[in-house]
C-alpha cells in the first residue's frame, strides 16, 4: 500500500539546511489551530496548518535549528506559553505587538495563512517590533492587580444598575447612597416593595455583597504579593512621590515588570498610552490626542494620582499651570503631567531612587 506523504512532511524530509541559510517562520496562533508560514532565503518557503501543540511546534523547528533566525507570532489571547517552550529551548523566539504590525493602506483579503506569511517576510525584513515576554511569576502577579481591576469595574456597575432600578421603580435614593455609605445600602435591604421588586435588589445587594468581600480577599493577597522582597523596596521607593499611593506604585510595579527594557523616556510614555500623537508635514507639526496604548486602568490610575501629585507639590502645581496656559484645557494639562509622573516612576525603578522634590 502506498504511504501518502503531506506537502510538509516532503519539505520537511528533503530539506538540507547549513549555517549559511538563513530561516524565519510566522505563526498565527490560535486557540484550536496553528498555521505556519516558513521563509527561507529571502523567499517563501511553504506554509500550513497544524494542531495547535505547543509540544509539535517544537519538534518542528528544532529540525530547522541550525538555520533559524526568528520565530513570530503575535501577542493574543494565547499568551506566553508557546514562547517560554520556546525560549526554554533555546530558540530565538519573538512575540510581537499586533498595534505595530504593518498594515496595507488598501483593504485587502485576510486569512490566517495571509498573516502568518505576512509575519514570516516581516520578520525577515526587520520590520516587526517585539514585546517584553514576562517570567510565569511575573504574569501571574500582574493577573492578580488586573483581577482586582476587573472587581472593581464589575462594582461600578453593578452600583448604575441599583441606581438604574431605582430610578425606573420610582424609589427614593437613600440618604449617602451617593457614596455608598454601609448606613445607605443597610437602608436598601429595609425599604417596603412589592414581593418580586424586593427581590430583584435583594438579588442586586447580594451579588453587591459578594463583590466587595472579593475585592477585600484580592486587595488582601496583593497586600501579601508586595510584602515579598522583588517588590517591597520597590513600592516603598514609588511611594516617595508625592500623589502616589499602594494601588498606583503595586500596578506601575507589575506592569512594568522590567523597566530597564525601556530605552528613554519617549517609550515608556508610548507604553502607558500618554503620548500625543504628532503629526508633522514640512515646517508644520502639531500634537494631536494621546495614543491610548496599554492598560486603561494604569493610564486612568496615573492621572488621578496627577490631580493628587500637583496639591501637595508646589513645583508640580506650576508647572500643571503652564501646561494649562499653553493647552487652555485642564485635560490636557493633568494628562501631560500624568506622562511625567510616569516617566518620574519609571526613572526612580531604573536607578533605583527615592523622588527628590523640587526646591
Amino acid at each position: 500500500m502506498k504511504t501518502i506523504v503531506s506537502n510538509k512532511q516532503n519539505w520537511f524530509n528533503k530539506i538540507k539546511l547549513t549555517k549559511d541559510d538563513e530561516i524565519y517562520v510566522g505563526i498565527d496562533v490560535h486557540k484550536k489551530s496553528y498555521a505556519v508560514a516558513v521563509w527561507l532565503n529571502d523567499a517563501p518557503a511553504i506554509d500550513f496548518v497544524m494542531p495547535a501543540d505547543n509540544q509539535k511546534v517544537l519538534t518542528m523547528l528544532d529540525k530547522l535549528r541550525i538555520a533559524l533566525k526568528q520565530v513570530v507570532y503575535e501577542a493574543g489571547p494565547t499568551g506566553y506559553s508557546l514562547a517560554r517552550l520556546l525560549q526554554d529551548a533555546k530558540l530565538p523566539i519573538s512575540v510581537i505587538a499586533p498595534s505595530k504590525t504593518p498594515r496595507q493602506s488598501a483593504r485587502e483579503s485576510k486569512t490566517d495563512k495571509l498573516d502568518c506569511r505576512k509575519l514570516a517576510q516581516y520578520a525577515a525584513k526587520g520590520l516587526l517590533r517585539p514585546i517584553a515576554i514576562p517570567t510565569k511569576q511575573q504574569e501571574a502577579d500582574r493577573q492578580l492587580f488586573r483581577l482586582r481591576e476587573q472587581l472593581v469595574e464589575k462594582q461600578r456597575r453593578l452600583k448604575l444598575q441599583i441606581k438604574s432600578f431605582l430610578l425606573q421603580h420610582g424609589i427614593s435614593d437613600p440618604a449617602g447612597l451617593k457614596s455608598w455609605s454601609v448606613l445607605a445600602v443597610e437602608k436598601l435591604h429595609t425599604i417596603v416593595l412589592p414581593d418580586k421588586l424586593r427581590y430583584c435588589l435583594d438579588i442586586f445587594l447580594d451579588e453587591l455583597a459578594f463583590l466587595k468581600t472579593q475585592i477585600k480577599k484580592t486587595e488582601q493577597h496583593l497586600k501579601e504579593t508586595f510584602s515579598a522582597p522583588q517588590y517591597a523596596k520597590k513600592i516603598e521607593l514609588l511611594l516617595t512621590h508625592p500623589g502616589v499611593g499602594p494601588v498606583v506604585a503595586g500596578q506601575f510595579c507589575t506592569e512594568i515588570f522590567n523597566p530597564k527594557r525601556f530605552k528613554n523616556s519617549t517609550e515608556i510614555g508610548k507604553y502607558v498610552g500618554l503620548s500625543p500623537m504628532v503629526t508633522q508635514s514640512g515646517q508644520s507639526r502639531k500634537n494631536g490626542p494621546v495614543l491610548k496604548t496599554g492598560r486603561p486602568q494604569l493610564r486612568s490610575n496615573l492621572i488621578e494620582a496627577s490631580w493628587v501629585w500637583i496639591r501637595n507639590d508646589p513645583h508640580a502645581y506650576k508647572t500643571y499651570l503652564r501646561l494649562l496656559h499653553n493647552t487652555g484645557e485642564k485635560n490636557k494639562a493633568i494628562v501631560a503631567m500624568a506622562r511625567r509622573l510616569a516617566i518620574h516612576l519609571w526613572k526612580m525603578l531604573s536607578d533605583n531612587k527615592p523622588f527628590i522634590q523640587a526646591a
